[in-house]
């Protein structure tokens, strides 16, 4: 680092900027969605038509993602940035006073488009302001946001909307996003590529259809039955067709969209596959427990708000835990203790019933936020410890991207899976209800389940149905089980810690690369 007295603050002020653009991106990711039944009769829309309020921000954040490394080289990272905080902040401001569905969906498009940069830009930042031999406690701190975010968004949202109104869980970025755009606009030095780069159209536009026609597949195949719907093959065939014409064009052009030299470095594509794997878990979680604790449980918003909280909890001391020790421990130890406690908590939660404890709730939460703690940080550490860094504006793109679609797949095939487990319970479960049953002759059930009435019926059935939903949830989360024990070995093929020598190296080039950006 460079010795100047005000180095040291100046780097501390930047990662405070920075950690702001990344906790407001992050939080929108799920901030809105308990917000969405109230959306729904203040918009006048359907339940199907303000899921476009999920899927427009998610699809367009999607697809603008991978250009995040172009543009920064083109413009100017701080120019991009600070326009990505600003617009995200005005678009923000727009839909908290939308009017009309129509509006809210091109203003949360513009959300997504603007807010897309700033989780892969701060990460670069904080990659670029940091020695490397503090990039663990540097992905650390940035971790926080990133995995704290989406966490807390559902409290958060809950909270807001329940004592003011919905339009709070937008409005609430508007001071958040001044803040940064000012502390930006003081702190950050520029960086721009010596030589501009060109822009690959095709790549880019090949590579966005694919993303945005995954996205729709994805966001879209529940409500449509999937393949029977004639849509949905349509769309699939575009996304497979569209990252085919990608991948050719990527590897035969001078000048591609996305350098695909940058995947010789192992640390990084394994890096890219396990962040994969843990978007999946992150938010395939979340997705199915808030409907848990809401729907099955009978929890009001505020309970189900805090009981989702301790996630978020443990994902921060562990990070902060991990940020102090990285640099004695060999990261790869990190990540496997991590995917461990993920594995039990989630083993843990095979076992809920429909009298789970609260303090149940809490410690599998809380041992599943600290395993993603343990896990997030080496891994963002180790994943660009051995990228040259004129690549880390396309890594850290890449890394966003990968942890967003593995979000999208997991929820959608967790939800799918729910869907379908529930109908293959209930179906199994009711060929045992018959008037023969001796169980449901005994007089105390039958008190409560009289087949000879309508009353008796339908409560039963409704019984049914709860049992039946309760036992396709712990079908999920056993796969999501299998998952993080599937994650293990894919350590053994990242690089480990740099020898002493390497290191010292490092750290020279380091002091020249922040000489150059101080």
């Amino acid at each position: 680092m460079s010795t100047s007295p005000d180095s040291a603050p100046r780097r501390g002020l930047i990662t405070v900027c920075v950690m702001l653009a990344t906790i407001m991106q992050a939080l929108d990711m799920t901030i809105a969605n308990v917000a969405l039944p109230y959306m729904q009769g203040s918009l006048s829309a359907t339940l199907d038509q303000i899921n476009w309020v999920l899927t427009s921000y998610i699809v367009a954040a999607a697809i603008m993602t991978p250009i995040t490394g172009f543009m920064a080289a083109r413009f100017g990272r701080k120019r991009f940035l600070l326009a990505s905080v600003a617009g995200f902040t005005v678009a923000s401001l727009l839909c908290g006073i939308a009017a009309s569905l129509e509006q809210m969906v091109i203003f949360r498009l513009l959300q997504g488009i603007f807010g897309a940069p700033l989780v892969p830009l701060s990460q670069a930042v904080l990659l670029d302001y940091y020695p490397r031999s503090e990039h663990g406690r540097a992905m650390a701190i940035w971790g926080v946001g990133v995995m704290v975010g989406p966490i807390l968004g559902p409290t958060l949202g809950a909270y807001l909307t329940d004592l003011y109104n919905w339009r709070y869980v937008f409005y609430i970025n508007l001071p958040v996003g001044v803040l940064t755009f000012l502390g930006l606009s003081a702190f950050l030095g520029e960086q721009r590529a010596a030589r501009a780069p060109g822009f690959d159209w095709f790549g880019f536009g090949a590579l966005g259809l694919a993303i945005g026609a995954l996205q729709m597949l994805l966001d879209r195949g529940q409500q449509l039955d999937w393949f029977s719907s004639r849509e949905i093959v349509c769309e699939a065939v575009v996304a497979c067709l569209a990252f085919y014409l990608f991948l050719v064009h990527m590897f035969t052009t001078r000048e591609p969209f996305i350098e695909p030299r940058m995947f010789r470095d192992r640390n990084l594509s394994t890096g890219i596959v396990m962040m994969f794997f843990m978007g999946v878990i992150l938010l395939a979680t979340l997705a199915l427990l808030t409907p848990f604790l809401q729907g099955l449980l009978d929890y009001p918003v505020r309970t189900a708000g805090l009981l989702l909280a301790p996630r978020g909890i443990g994902t921060m001391a562990a990070m902060m835990v991990v940020g102090r020790i990285i640099h004695r421990v060999d990261p790869r130890l990190l990540i496997l203790f991590g995917l461990a406690l993920v594995a039990v908590a989630l083993w843990e939660m095979t076992g809920f019933s429909l009298d789970v404890s609260q303090a149940a709730l809490f410690r599998t939460g809380l041992v599943q936020g600290v395993g993603l703690g343990f896990v997030f940080v080496p891994l963002s550490t180790v994943a660009f410890s051995t990228l040259e860094p004129r690549y880390r504006n396309q890594g850290t793109a890449l890394f966003s991207l990968m942890r967003n679609i593995g979000s999208s797949i997991g929820i959608s095939v967790m939800i799918f899976l729910l869907d379908q487990s529930t109908r293959a319970a209930q179906s199994v479960l009711v060929e045992r209800l018959t008037p023969m049953n001796d169980l449901l002759r005994a007089p105390s059930v039958a008190a409560l389940w009289n087949l000879t009435t309508d009353l008796g019926r339908a409560q039963l059935d409704a019984e049914v149905t709860r049992q039946a939903t309760l036992i396709a949830y712990l079908n999920d989360f056993k796969i999501m089980m299998v998952v993080a024990l599937v994650t293990m070995p894919l350590v053994l093929l990242l690089s480990g810690p740099p020898r002493r020598a390497a290191v010292i190296d490092q750290a020279v080039d380091d002091a020249a690369e922040t000489a150059a950006l101080d």
